[in-house]
C-alpha cells in the first residue's frame, strides 16, 4: 500500500501523466565521467529540472575546491543529487580517491521535491557507473567530512 501511495504522489509531481522516472541527458553523464576519469571536477551538483523532467548539472567544483565549498553550494531548503571525489590518505598510509553519491534532502525542503528525488534516486544513481559509496543526507551532519573519511577507509 505504501508503494502505491508513493507512486501516486510521484506521478503528479513529475508532470501529470508522466511516468515516475526522469531523463538523464548525456551532458549530465559526461560531467560525472569528467570527475571520475579526468579529475576535472572535485564535485558535481545535479538538480531535477521540473520543466524538462531531466537531471541537469547545476554546479561543478574545480579540483582545488574544498569540501566546505561543496557543502556551501548545496541549498538549505531544496533537494539535490551530488557526486564528490574524496582524496584521502588511508589508514595504511596510501593515497586514495573514492567517489561518493550524495542524495541531499534537507528537512526544510518541500514534500513535492522530497518525493521526486526519492522516487528517482535509484534510477539516477545507476546511471553513474563508478560510484563507490552512497549517502542519504537530511542535514549537514549526515554527510560530515569525517563520515566520508570513515566510510572510505573501510575499504
Amino acid at each position: 500500500m505504501a508503494l502505491a501511495a508513493a507512486a501516486a504522489l510521484a506521478w503528479p509531481c513529475l508532470g501529470g501523466n508522466s511516468p515516475a522516472w526522469i531523463d538523464v541527458p548525456e551532458r549530465s553523464k559526461s560531467a560525472f565521467m569528467e570527475l571520475k576519469r579526468r579529475k576535472v571536477h572535485r564535485y558535481v551538483i545535479f538538480k531535477i529540472d521540473d520543466s524538462t523532467e531531466e537531471v541537469v548539472v547545476e554546479k561543478t567544483g574545480a579540483p582545488g575546491e574544498s569540501y566546505d565549498d561543496f557543502t556551501a553550494s548545496l541549498p538549505v531548503d531544496d533537494c539535490r543529487y551530488a557526486v564528490y571525489d574524496l582524496d584521502f590518505v588511508s589508514d595504511d598510509n596510501c593515497r586514495k580517491s573514492k567517489i561518493f553519491f550524495i542524495s541531499w534532502s534537507p528537512d526544510d525542503s518541500r514534500i513535492r521535491a522530497k518525493t521526486i528525488y526519492a522516487v528517482s534516486r535509484n534510477q539516477f544513481r545507476h546511471e553513474l557507473d563508478g560510484v563507490h559509496f552512497e549517502i542519504q543526507a537530511t542535514d549537514p551532519g549526515d554527510m560530515d567530512l569525517e563520515v566520508l573519511r570513515v566510510r572510505a577507509n573501510r575499504t
